[in-house]
């Protein structure tokens, strides 16, 4: 269904439900939540899936592209 609608909504093909849960626990850890809170907070048995989710590494930051100078 979520792909449905974000291909609907002209989001693209890329997102699914897999797209919120990364989200959330990417935004998690980007407000300074640890991934083993959030491991026991999502009941994960394995740290390693909270890893999988992680997409802080995906966003450039604005300090980055400021960094290039013309």
């Amino acid at each position: 269904m979520v792909k449905r609608r974000a291909l609907a909504a002209s989001v693209g093909s890329e997102a699914c439900n897999h797209t919120f849960r990364a989200s959330g626990i990417t935004n998690f850890l980007r407000n300074d939540g640890s991934r083993n809170d959030f491991q026991k907070i999502a009941a994960h048995e394995d740290i390693r899936t909270i890893a999988l989710y992680d997409r802080r590494a995906d966003k450039i930051s604005l300090n980055e592209i400021e960094r290039i100078r013309l």
